[in-house]
């Protein structure tokens, strides 16, 4: 049930290959051996209205999203943050901010079905 969302200023697009960066993320996800592959879940979303300090819009971003269900150590947690940052780093260093927040998600609140 892992959820992967990389939000990006859509100013991004100019330099980088969000599929490929996305789908090396998705990898990192899958490497990682915390999930099942089939459950893992990527996506990018393009933002075209944000703001960053007094900065306005003039600063790019990349912003990581990593929602899973609980129950993952905190050391696991961290250890996916870095390893999903150094891909970051490596493809991307020249965004002004690059960031990553993994959340806990409730076990007993969360729903799925499938078909």
């Amino acid at each position: 049930m892992p959820n992967l969302m990389m939000e990006y200023s859509h100013s991004v697009d100019e330099r980088v290959n969000i599929q490929k960066l996305l789908e090396d993320l998705h990898q990192v996800a899958i490497e990682s051996g915390l999930f099942e592959v089939s459950a893992v879940k990527s996506r990018a979303i393009s933002c075209h209205d944000w703001l960053i300090g007094e900065e306005a819009d003039s600063q790019d971003f990349i912003h990581i999203t990593f929602e899973l269900l609980s129950g993952r150590t905190q050391e696991q947690k961290k250890e996916l943050a870095n390893q999903l940052m150094q891909v970051l780093k490596d493809q991307v260093g020249s965004i002004r901010s690059l960031t990553i927040n993994i959340r806990d998600m409730d076990r007993e609140s969360f729903l799925k079905v499938t078909n």
